[in-house]
């Protein structure tokens, strides 16, 4: 299985990140996905790995959780181990 597919174990380490931070910073699903413009079960299916993130929809996101993209990428490659 490619290392990139939504089924490898890094995209769920990556999506449980993503998930996470929205929790720490207490904002729900509707909240990013207005942040983001897009609806609700857009960031449902980003959460659950129905849905692959690329590599800009990553810093968007980053944005809307109020993450510098530069603090997620360092910690995430920290979880990747590598």
């Amino acid at each position: 299985m490619k290392q990139t597919s939504i089924y490898s174990e890094r995209h769920q380490i990556a999506v449980d990140y993503l998930r996470e931070l929205r929790v720490v910073q207490k904002l729900t699903q509707a909240d990013v996905a207005e942040a983001l413009g897009r609806p609700q079960t857009y960031v449902s299916d980003v959460e659950v790995g129905k849905r692959r993130l690329e590599l800009l929809s990553v810093v968007s996101y980053c944005a809307a959780l109020g993450v510098p993209f530069p603090a997620f990428a360092k910690e995430l490659a920290r979880r990747l181990n590598i």
